[in-house]
């Protein structure tokens, strides 16, 4: 069943860098990637429909990041649909909390849980788009690390509890759900994984279509 977005609603990205994408930086505060291509690609197809988008996505955040500014950053906005891609800082490179414990899946799946009972509560709709790892080969360059195939393979065996995490939270809540995951690994068979992401983590502009597209469909 689609999310019908009617006029005058407010529909709001968050999440991390996936989704932030140098919002702050962008004219209309959307910055370049999926949220960008949703707000413009809807545009062309329901004209007559005004609707506000909005991006709060902030680069580097995990779950408990976005729990500590959600009232201020999602809540008070008021959004009518709101669309969430988290978790990826909450695995490999970025396992560790401030305390210096590694985040289990259960702590983040009950952080998340708490962002979406409110929005549940508001009537608010909701998109969860599972946070995804594209099987890059060799060595992927990360800033100043240099990350190998057997780095990358732990991070796959911790995020992959997390995305069933977020598939479970999507049935809980009734939200729609985009299987990124799934869905790139199932396109990098044809392609080559770095034509969608090319560190494996971060879309590419082809990535970025790719997610829009799968948003899109979502919608009516």
């Amino acid at each position: 069943m689609t999310i019908t977005i009617r006029p005058g609603s407010t529909v709001m990205f968050t999440g991390d860098s996936i989704t932030d994408c140098q919002r702050l930086e962008s004219e209309d505060g959307l910055g370049f990637g999926y949220p960008f291509r949703v707000a413009g690609e809807w545009g062309l197809r329901h004209p007559d429909r005004h609707v506000t988008w909005l991006n709060t996505g902030i680069s580097g955040h995990k779950v408990m990041d976005l729990e500590a500014r959600w009232r201020t950053d999602v809540l008070d906005a008021r959004p009518d649909l709101v669309s969430i891609l988290v978790g990826v800082n909450d695995m490999g490179w970025h396992t560790i909390d401030p305390a210096g414990r590694v985040i289990p899946t259960e702590e983040f799946e009950a952080g998340y849980d708490r962002l979406l009972a409110p929005l549940a509560e508001a009537g608010t709709e909701l998109i969860l788009i599972e946070p995804f790892l594209l099987p890059i080969r060799g060595v992927v360059e990360a800033g100043a690390a240099r990350i190998g195939e057997e780095v990358r393979k732990q991070w796959r065996t911790d995020l992959d509890p997390k995305i069933q995490a977020v598939r479970g939270l999507a049935h809980r809540y009734g939200a729609q759900l985009i299987a990124a995951d799934g869905m790139f690994a199932e396109l990098s068979t044809t392609t080559g994984p770095e034509y969608w992401a090319a560190d494996g983590v971060h879309p590419t502009p082809a990535g970025h279509a790719a997610l829009a597209a799968a948003w899109l469909r979502l919608v009516a």
